[in-house]
């Protein structure tokens, strides 16, 4: 029952391990005739590959995607498409000593409890390796977006690293790609060099929050009850390594707010509905408004650390353990493209529902 498959109609299956020969992505559902080329889903893996700067783990992987299947003279064929990355830089003598035991933050004790067997290099299937393939499959869902949607966005950005939050006052779109934290805060990014400098030094890590926004969606994708649009981008963002929260539009902070503040006014305006705000996020009753969609998802600290912590062997020993190896000190960073990536195959995936149910039978307004 190990469930590697998400989405409804747009279906992207992601299979190999962090140490093994290599990993990637079964996507299925791709209209015909898109055009898709490695060059183009490379461009989205970049951001996401390791050893980019010293922020990031310092294992040296290309991460150069293949395509077998299902693109022919550059265009999609509407049949499954292969996605090949090879692992080209495993060290799995960095985890002999944990093969005996489980490591606290891990996902080792519950895999032991679930199959009674485990991967002990670099976690196995559990690793934010796996997220590679991801980005792969978002780089195609990206492609036909574009194409379906011209002029969709989709754009994500750290916004808090530990307890440094950006200051929302400095927002600025194009400081996004000119830091290696992603983050639209240039001043803020400056301070958090420093910090993750002292912490990357210590042997310790910290988490984060990431926001991604999807720009120029149209409204109606999402269904109401089960099928709702924030539905799936909250079960999308939450099954990447580390998340352990996700908002959709202001998110918890709603629950501060009075309905007259939360209340989204609407205008008329010359090319339709216009909102006063977005405390929806972009989403109404599990539809889309056609305002940004915002989602943001937290990230635990890495929990490979050098400070000994204590845990217990598979015989139910104590123990203490240090993970040694190659880490992210903040998961945070290279978890952008990846948050990106999630949106783009989700977006996709309830356009075509939309498609598929509605057709041109939307209401009009005005």
């Amino acid at each position: 029952m190990s469930i590697n498959t998400f989405g409804h109609l747009f279906r992207v299956t992601t299979w190999g391990e962090s140490h093994g020969p290599g990993l990637g992505a079964t996507v299925d559902g791709c209209p015909p005739g898109i055009a898709v080329d490695a060059e183009m889903i490379q461009h989205w893996l970049d951001k996401r590959k390791p050893g980019q700067n010293k922020y990031t783990t310092q294992r040296r992987e290309p991460d150069a995607v293949k395509i077998m299947s299902g693109v022919f003279e550059g265009k999609t064929t509407g049949t499954s498409i292969q996605l090949l990355i090879e692992n080209t830089d495993q060290r799995s003598k960095d985890y002999g000593d944990i093969a005996e035991k489980f490591r606290p933050g891990h996902a080792d004790i519950t895999y032991w409890q679930k199959y009674g067997i485990r991967d002990y290099r670099g976690g196995g299937r559990s690793s934010a390796r796996e997220t590679a393939a991801r980005v792969a499959a978002g780089g195609v869902a990206r492609a036909a977006l574009d194409a379906l949607v011209p002029g969709i966005q989709i754009t994500g950005y750290m916004v808090q690293m530990g307890a440094r939050a950006i200051d929302r006052a400095n927002f600025d779109w194009d400081q996004i790609e000119q830091n290696p934290f992603w983050t639209p805060d240039a001043k803020t990014a400056d301070l958090w060099a420093d910090d993750l400098d002292a912490l990357r030094k210590d042997g310790n890590s910290v988490g984060a929050i990431i926001e991604v926004v999807a720009r120029g969606v149209p409204a109606g994708l999402g269904a109401p009850v089960y099928g709702k649009l924030d539905t799936d981008l909250a079960a999308a963002m939450m099954s990447i390594n580390a998340v352990k929260g996700v908002e959709i539009g202001d998110g918890m902070a709603a629950a501060m707010l009075t309905g007259v503040d939360n209340a989204d006014e609407i205008t008329m305006g010359p090319n339709g509905p216009e909102y006063s705000s977005n405390h929806a996020g972009g989403i109404l009753g599990g539809i889309s408004t056609g305002q940004d969609v915002v989602v943001r998802f937290a990230v635990k600290p890495t929990s490979s650390i050098l400070t000994p912590r204590k845990t217990i062997t598979k015989s139910g020993e104590a123990a203490e353990i240090i993970t040694k190896g190659r880490h992210d000190p903040c998961v945070g960073i290279r978890a952008v493209p990846v948050g990106e990536a999630m949106m783009a195959c989700v977006l996709l995936d309830q356009l075509m529902l939309h498609r598929g149910q509605v057709g041109d039978a939307g209401g009009t307004i005005g």
